[in-house]
């Protein structure tokens, strides 16, 4: 056990963030650099130790957190590495972009703010990069077989890392031109720096995992020939089909998905473009969409000098306390205010788009909205409540309906769908194409990244044993398991 009264003596605190009139003014991640360390180890001291560690069941990755924690609060920050990579491969991505559903399960969180899981999680492999203790794993000795891994998203990189150091042959195909996925370019910089990214495909190459960038598997590549030459195939290639809004006015010019937003800016960063071909500067910039995409396009747009920022929610605001129909160890939906949020724009809850209003030369310029409140289980308008606010720059983020079909993949192979929409798997993550197995949201639908990376390292289980017949490989959920909810 770590400090046996730190839960007591000890005030739960978070990592500081650079104030907002400077970060606004850079892409660069929003927390203070280092400012955890004087503190991270006292909070891992808050851990209990408690008898049945929930968190363990808040978080799909069954992250071994009471070890990690006792091994960080003794500042042993090696062994508090090699207890973090024991169940996740890449602890500073989900350090940096999980909400910590570990964080609402935990057991010290019943009565009293719970532990910084998440803080102490990205200190100790931030401290392991440091240190040089994070080394390339490569496998004692090859199988002799070949696997495809169709996307590179934390899924799909979670599987090839697995199945890499089992030994087998693995070649990674991303249709992007740089690795990484929605954390490439979904993810702005101000939430991670791509350097993380970086350093981790330079370990996995180092191990033995083959890279392939700008090769869209059922364009480039037809899928049935892909299978002919590997082995296996896991397809991680995402739920990245975005949620329209059908509404009169959505032809304008203006109206974007929040995934053609988003790139853009991060290109920049890359230094691809000195401009983004979308830019929010000296707009009145609307984000459709309460959610974490939502608040990524908010910051984005703030950091470009937009003249506003207004934020829409079609459910009401929630509460900033549990309530009662989402009692712990569940995942609260609870008001939060991100870093994007912090740093200005308006949010509005319980409203309706109903129709864009555009200029003579077919730009976006008004946005029409309705009040709307459940009634028996349905959405109803309210009469009288409409208005319009300035849009010259609108933003669709209202989350994903499923993986791309109109590359071909789905079809080429032809697999089979389940009733939502995705890919279809058994217990084992196989499809029912021979040899074709599923991870992450194509199989499972929008979730979150240690959703994704317990996906990966499952399926990875899946294909070794399809390849030699048995597996040690950890299988920490199963395509059915779903988060702790009521």
């Amino acid at each position: 056990m770590a400090d046996p009264k730190g839960f007591l003596t000890t005030d739960r605190e978070v990592a500081r963030t650079r104030p907002v009139a400077e970060r606004v003014r850079d892409w660069n991640e929003v927390y203070v650099p280092g400012s955890l360390l004087p503190v991270i180890s006292k909070q891992a001291g808050r851990c209990m130790d408690c008898g049945i560690p929930f968190c363990h069941n808040g978080c799909p990755l069954g992250n071994l957190i009471p070890e990690w924690n006792d091994y960080a609060y003794r500042e042993d920050w090696r062994a508090a590495s090699e207890r973090l990579h024991a169940t996740n491969n890449f602890p500073e991505f989900t350090g940096r972009l999980c909400p910590a559903p570990c964080e609402s399960a935990c057991v010290l969180g019943i009565n009293q703010q719970a532990v910084t899981i998440k803080n102490v999680e990205v200190t100790i492999i931030d401290k392991a990069w440091e240190a040089g203790d994070v080394t390339p794993q490569p496998p004692e000795r090859l199988s002799g077989k070949t696997v495809a891994v169709i996307g590179s998203g934390p899924a799909g990189l979670a599987a090839a890392q697995q199945l890499t150091r089992a030994g087998h042959t693995v070649a990674v195909y991303e249709r992007a031109d740089r690795i990484g996925g929605l954390l490439r370019y979904g993810i702005p910089e101000f939430k991670m720096e791509k350097r993380h990214i970086n350093r981790r495909i330079e370990q996995m190459r180092a191990e033995g995992t083959k890279f392939r960038t700008e090769v869209e598997i059922g364009r480039d590549i037809d899928a049935a020939k892909l299978r002919k030459r590997y082995d296996a195939v896991v397809i991680a290639a995402g739920a990245t089909t975005s949620r329209d809004l059908p509404v009169p006015g959505r032809e304008l010019k203006g109206i974007h998905f929040a995934m053609e937003y988003l790139p853009m800016a991060n290109k920049v960063q890359e230094g691809d473009l000195t401009v983004a071909p979308i830019t929010a500067e000296g707009k009145h910039v609307v984000v459709i969409g309460g959610g974490d995409t939502g608040a990524d396009c908010v910051g984005t747009a703030h950091r470009q000098g937009a003249a506003s920022v207004t934020q829409l929610e079609i459910m009401p605001r929630p509460g900033e306390e549990r309530n009662a129909n989402q009692p712990w160890p569940t995942f609260p939906m609870l008001y939060k205010v991100t870093s994007a949020h912090e740093e200005g724009g308006e949010r509005v809850y319980s409203v309706s788009t109903t129709h864009f209003e555009g200029d003579e030369d077919g730009n976006v310029q008004w946005l029409h909205l309705i009040e709307v409140e459940f009634k028996g289980g349905k959405l109803e308008q309210k009469p009288g409540t409409e208005r319009r606010i300035p849009a010259q720059l609108v933003t669709l983020a209202m989350g994903f309906t499923g993986t791309d079909r109109a590359n071909g993949l789905v079809d080429q192979f032809g697999l089979e769908l389940d009733e939502r929409g995705n890919i279809a798997r058994d217990a084992d993550y196989a499809t029912n194409v021979p040899g074709v197995f599923v991870a992450g949201d194509a199989g499972r639908g929008q979730s979150l990244i240690v959703w994704a990376i317990a996906e990966g390292r499952s399926a990875a289980r899946g294909v070794d044993r399809f390849l030699t017949g048995a597996s040690t490989l950890p299988a920490p959920i199963r395509p059915t398991d779903r988060a702790l909810s009521v």
